[in-house]
């Protein structure tokens, strides 16, 4: 564990597998796809920040003091009940959210120009595997579950993973569970998703998973107790402009949305959709901010405090 004072608590670092870095204690990575989307600052109650698509059928809620910090949904109509559900903890590193809000702002978008519905109201697939296929052809292999009815899905190093549950269809049943790191409020990311949400949703995250590139992180926000199951390369100062250098916070994390785009945009897809969805992402558009006025999404902090974890994880 590093020392208040230690030199190095604030250095920054490379960290891999990304799936096992934690959050770096702000959302930008997961907003940047819909930062041209209205947000709303909330006063009270436990949703701090809520993002909504144009028409407000897609709902992304920041829940800064919840166990559950991000909440997405889906409706067919602003007022009528959620479609479906995804939920990421407080562990979660935000790149993999950005999975998911980029598959997002791309099905909007091509919803607006198309045919106004929407593809992020798809039915699921009838096949468990096509929700995690990105993790399957990465070549993680299927695991010995508890129950049966359950499905499991471990990655090579055995730290990752994710859980299909075949057992109950309710429309509100949570059904793919996609984790990383050990059991525990401060080590296990995961992200749940319910039984109708589309299956090329939850691929787009778990591609992100899959692929896993390192992310920058400072040093004490990794957790000791993941110090060991990581890889941490200094980002190093520039000391000679004619010597290569490490990618810049900023570089890597425009990177990560910039390949996020082109994740979630795999399939029937034309070339002029990445364009359009990949310029937008890199863009650090405003949105407007409750006076009307514009102004740019700011950094969101993670909570202070947490409520107890879910329970039977």
């Amino acid at each position: 564990m590093l020392a208040p004072d230690d030199p190095n608590r604030y250095q920054e670092v490379l960290v891999s597998p990304m799936y096992l870095a934690g959050s770096n204690g702000t959302g930008e990575a997961g907003f940047a796809p819909v930062a041209h989307w209205p947000h709303r600052y909330l006063d009270e109650g436990p949703c701090q920040l809520l993002v909504t698509s144009p028409d407000q059928r897609i709902r992304i809620g920041w829940f800064g003091d919840d166990f559950d910090l991000w909440k997405i949904s889906a409706a067919a109509e602003a007022a009528s009940a959620t479609r479906w559900t995804a939920t990421f903890n407080h562990v979660t590193p935000a790149e993999i959210v950005a999975g998911l809000t980029t598959a997002l702002a791309h099905d909007y978008a091509e919803a607006d120009a198309y045919d106004g519905n929407g593809h992020f109201l798809a039915h699921p697939s009838i096949y468990w595997a096509d929700a995690v296929r990105p993790l399957l052809d990465a070549g993680w292999r299927r695991g010995v579950p508890d129950s049966p009815g359950i499905i499991e899905i471990i990655a090579p190093d055995g730290q990752a993973g994710a859980i299909v549950d075949r057992r109950d269809y309710g429309p509100d049943a949570e059904t793919v569970t996609l984790w990383a790191g050990p059991p525990g409020w401060g080590t296990r990311a995961e992200a749940v998703f319910t039984a109708r949400t589309p299956s090329h949703l939850i691929a787009a995250t778990a591609s992100v998973v899959a692929e896993s590139a390192p992310v920058i992180r400072e040093r004490h926000q990794i957790d000791r107790r993941m110090q060991h199951l990581v890889t941490m390369t200094p980002v190093a100062p520039v000391t000679d402009t004619h010597v290569s250098r490490a990618p810049t916070p900023l570089e890597v994390r425009r990177t990560a949305v910039t390949q996020a785009v082109h994740r979630a945009a795999r399939g029937p897809r034309t070339a002029a959709d990445l364009r359009v969805m990949a310029a937008q992402s890199r863009s650090a558009g405003a949105a407007p901010n409750r006076s009307g006025s514009l102004a740019p999404m700011p950094a969101v902090r993670l909570p202070t405090r947490a409520s107890a974890p879910r329970q039977g994880r």
